[in-house]
């Protein structure tokens, strides 16, 4: 014969035992929140001083940040983010943090840095899942890809040209990964389309 108490009895320590686990999640994100925002912003400040030497601007990237909405070129679904940088309050470079969701394993988040005259100065990856060893050829750490882009713009290049080779474009892929070069190469182009299309509704923002 079933002993109800029993029953009752090991469902409320497993119900306690859920409450306390809920808690500890709760109060270790509450701690830790803020030193996780702290590390994200220094992270991306990093990123941000790599594709622009400190004597070429001279206010605060992160401060002078401003809202964007969200457009299907930058690949983004929520508004973002872009970062002028200025010189006595003139703006001179713009970086858009556009999204890639056609990376091998996943969204590629990228920091594309834009001059004034729709050249590319640099690019960056922020944050990936792509595979060790293959797909993360992308960051900066494991090889100089990425800097290939520096000074093109879409004048220099033709539509067939921004594409990886294998594609009939100009950049490189990697050995055993064609989709996240290819991934990255579109979402710079597709960048320097968004600037083209809306430059000085950006400028309007970056310089108010």
């Amino acid at each position: 014969m079933v002993n109800m108490s029993n029953i009752i009895r090991s469902a409320m320590v497993l119900a306690l035992f859920a409450v306390c686990g809920t808690l500890l999640v709760a109060i270790t994100y509450e701690l830790t929140r803020e030193q996780i925002a702290e590390n994200e912003r220094l992270s991306l400040l990093k990123s941000l001083t790599q594709l622009l030497p400190a004597e070429s601007y001279n206010n605060s990237l992160l401060d002078d940040k401003f809202l964007i909405e969200a457009d299907s070129l930058l690949g983004t679904t929520d508004s973002t983010y872009a970062y002028p940088a200025k010189v006595d309050g003139d703006s001179h470079t713009i970086l858009l943090t556009p999204d890639s969701q056609e990376g091998y394993t996943g969204t590629i988040n990228i920091l594309v840095a834009i001059n004034i005259d729709g050249t590319v100065v640099g690019v960056r990856v922020l944050s990936h899942r792509e595979t060790p060893g293959l797909g993360d050829l992308i960051e900066e750490r494991r090889s100089n890809w990425i800097h290939t882009f520096a000074g093109r713009s879409l004048e220099s290049l033709t539509t067939k040209e921004w594409q990886v080779k294998k594609d009939g474009g100009v950049f490189d892929q990697f050995t055993g990964a064609t989709i996240t070069p290819r991934a990255i190469v579109k979402a710079v182009h597709r960048s320097l389309l968004y600037f083209q299309k809306n430059r000085d509704k950006l400028l309007e923002l970056a310089n108010d």
